[in-house]
């Protein structure tokens, strides 16, 4: 082996070095919020995150304390999630959609040390101040009117306030890459929520990869340093699928939203020239369904949208191509950082027809660099490569959680084999694409033979009358289960489509072999509304609860 200088520099991954290099190279672009404060990433940088780090080092944060935060997506977020993990400390995004005794027990369980609170979200912490783990020595509030509001939790200070009073002269340190950065608690369908947990050097490769995969290979939805971001998935979940960081080392202007509104987000996008987000397919349904949405079709036909955390439904798709929105599919979980696969095209499809390459662009996606994906049999044998096997998702890549924090038996289960198992249930092809056909455990087994629900799905939502479809497991007599669907019309058809229409439309798509006839449901259900989880997913468990009851021959 040859030997190493003494002299020679091992040269760390930190998070600072993603920052550093964006600020260097885009001083002048700009971090927006809302209609309520703008600056550059050079003023991001040099004053405002250097003095957040020092108030809370003043205020007696030391590496490896764990600062946990509760807020929209604002900039004094984006703040935390540079300026936290940068000073050695460890950024705990806590998700505010979950219920109060959820989030009381990820605070107790992470052991935050110190807690930043919006303050709309004070009477929810002072309830149950209590209850909070003695490790929490004092509370930071921030407020888009910069003041403080009354309030019973103590030690509390004012950010604004904060940032202020110190001086912009905190030196980030050169950390250890394997330094623990962030943690963030996962929501299962059994269980309290887990802990996952990343470092700066799992983040900055995490970074590098999809920035590769976003730029380099042909697609509509590209990424370069001239595009306008709009994060539409929020900060606390699984850091915003990393984008914050993508953002900061690309240098690309970037608008932050606060709360979800869709008018609110039209004339954001209008003004500030948005070109590129992220988001679940729910709210992507929420804009191009929205009765403004033609007239911003000027804003819209410039956007283009990753679109991931459930299945896209090529009728989503096609809606939004109507309005000139670009979409592509990506995949991921909470375990890993969370990217896997990107559906960027290979060169040889570029010249295909569009519908072709729509096509592809709504699959699960192909690995993004450094990634090792296989989908796997019971025996952990790969299923073939024909787009019709169907085994479960494993996966090996640099930035995957090494561990369900403080929970060894589930983290053992996790990576059981030294794969992670993702328990997503999927068929891949000859290019080497993966197309997700359910969770695990909402998979439906008919007479022992898997049915993909979310390929029904799709071919359900390309009905003229479907807006939202979910399809779920019912018991049956004979067969063990089957699938039946249930479906939310646009308005203008309500009453006037039957399970008949449906049914044909079905055995339609069985004539051109896209389905076989077998898995066409039993069933098709009308409802008003698909109940949604905490972070805007259609949430199956739920549904198959309330239609459990449900008996088919």
């Amino acid at each position: 082996m040859a030997e190493v200088a003494p002299e020679a520099y091992r040269y760390p991954l930190l998070i600072k070095h993603l920052l550093e290099y964006g600020v260097s190279r885009a001083p002048k672009k700009e971090v927006v919020y809302r209609d309520i404060i703008r600056y550059t990433w050079h003023d991001f940088y040099h004053d405002r995150i250097r003095r957040l780090a020092r108030a809370l080092e003043e205020l007696g944060v030391k590496p490896g304390m764990k600062v946990g935060v509760l807020d929209f997506d604002t900039h004094r977020y984006l703040e935390l999630f540079y300026a936290i993990p940068m000073m050695g400390a460890v950024l705990h995004t806590i998700n505010l959609r979950l219920p109060p005794e959820w989030i009381l027990h990820t605070i107790r369980h992470a052991e935050d040390d110190v807690l930043v609170i919006r303050d709309e979200f004070v009477p929810l912490i002072e309830k149950v101040k209590d209850k909070l783990p003695p490790s929490v020595k004092f509370f930071i509030i921030g407020s888009d009117k910069g003041e403080m509001p009354p309030t019973k939790l103590e030690p509390a200070h004012e950010y604004e306030s904060l940032l202020r009073e110190a001086k912009p002269d905190y030196e980030f340190p050169d950390l250890d890459e394997n330094t623990w950065a962030t943690l963030f608690y996962t929501t299962g369908t059994t269980g309290l929520p887990k802990g996952v947990w990343f470092t700066h050097r799992q983040i900055a490769l995490h970074t590098l990869s999809v920035i590769i995969q976003l730029s380099s290979f042909p697609s509509e939805v590209r990424l370069t340093s001239t595009d306008v971001l709009m994060p539409m998935v929020p900060f606390f979940h699984v850091l915003s699928w990393g984008f914050p960081y993508v953002a900061g080392m690309l240098g690309n202007k970037m608008v932050l939203l606060g709360r979800y509104e869709p008018e609110f987000i039209f004339e954001i996008m209008r003004k500030e020239g948005v070109t590129l987000s992220h988001m679940v397919p729910t709210l992507l349904h929420m804009m191009v369904y929205h009765p403004k949405a033609e007239e911003y079709r000027d804003a819209l036909s410039r956007w283009k949208v990753v679109v991931g955390g459930a299945a896209l439904p090529k009728g989503l798709a096609l809606r939004a191509r109507e309005l000139g929105v670009k979409v592509m599919v990506g995949y991921g979980l909470s375990e890993t950082c969370p990217v896997l696969t990107i559906s960027v095209l290979k060169d040889h499809m570029v010249d295909w027809p569009d519908d072709k390459k729509l096509d592809v662009a709504i699959k699960t996606g192909f690995p993004i660099p450094l990634v090792k994906l296989r989908v796997v049999d019971e025996e952990m044998r790969d299923v073939p490569r024909d787009g019709k096997g169907i085994g479960e998702i494993v996966v090996r890549a640099p930035w995957l959680t090494q561990s369900y924090y403080k929970d060894p038996e589930r983290s053992k289960e996790l990576w059981r084999g030294g794969w992670m198992h993702t328990g997503d249930m999927a068929s891949w092809d000859e290019e080497g694409y993966v197309m997700i056909t359910g969770r695990y455990k909402f998979m439906i087994k008919s007479g022992g033979e898997w049915i993909p629900p979310l390929k029904l799905e799709d071919v359900l939502s390309t009905h003229e009358a479907v807006s939202e479809v979910a399809v779920i497991p019912v018991p049956s007599s004979r067969w063990g289960e089957r699938p039946v669907a249930l479906v939310v019309l646009k308005p203008e058809y309500r009453g006037k489509v039957s399970e008949e229409d449906l049914r044909k439309h079905m055995e339609k798509a069985v004539e051109e072999g896209k389905i076989v006839k077998w898995w066409i449901p039993d069933k098709f259900v009308f409802v008003e509304a698909l109940p949604k989880t905490s972070v805007g997913k259609t949430d199956y468990l739920k549904l198959i609860e309330q239609y459990k009851t449900m008996q088919l021959p």
